[in-house]
């Protein structure tokens, strides 16, 4: 099929990528067709081929790379000694993260289900990666004696969910800036795991 005039694979890939983690934010993978990415983006339904084999490596393409960016940004995070100034870093790093990308919060859990298990299996693995950094974390403080949890990964699980919370509640211009969330979310962290 033709590409729609005026239309260019830099342009029009990311705008499908766009559109796509827009409409499932918005209405869910399962109610989304590709008839309907296509005419969010304003290109024909046969087009969309030519960026994606199909809806489930749409999907996939987005969880993934949110994922890969997230690894990568974390990464590139300082790395201060102590594991109570690693663990602070790690709080406001993932709320400040989180909060700038919404859409991409809400698919990453919501729409986890409707992968294909072979799909699956690589986002679970870039989750792993990332709950595996913050349970280092855990168990260095452990080590240091600065923090005590009975169950270092069950603290992570518990830490990631409390954290990436905040994208359900939290609207920019309300009562308080990112930061004062990070600095009460990091005062409840810093409670909940220290040894003394």
């Amino acid at each position: 099929m033709a590409r729609t005039q005026g239309s260019h694979s830099d342009i029009t890939g990311p705008r499908v990528r766009e559109a796509a983690l827009r409409l499932f934010a918005q209405h869910g993978y399962a109610a989304v067709s590709m008839r309907q990415i296509a005419r969010e983006v304003g290109v024909q339904a046969g087009a969309l081929y030519n960026y994606t084999p199909d809806k489930q490596a749409l999907l996939f393409s987005l969880l993934q790379g949110h994922m890969d960016e997230l690894l990568a940004a974390w990464e590139a995070e300082p790395r201060p000694q102590g594991a109570r100034d690693r663990l602070e870093g790690f709080v406001r790093f993932h709320i400040r993260f989180n909060l700038a990308r919404p859409e991409a919060i809400f698919i990453s859990y919501m729409e986890l289900r409707n992968l294909d298990p072979e799909n699956f299996a690589v986002i679970e693995a870039l989750r792993k990666r990332y709950e595996g950094a913050l349970e280092e974390i855990l168990r260095d403080g452990q080590t240091e004696g600065a923090f005590s949890v009975p169950d270092t990964r069950l603290a992570s699980y518990a830490l990631i969910a409390m954290l990436t919370g905040v994208n359900t509640w939290y609207r920019a211009g309300g009562r308080l800036s990112i930061e004062e969330v990070a600095d009460i979310y990091w005062d409840m962290v810093r409670k909940a795991v220290s040894a003394g």
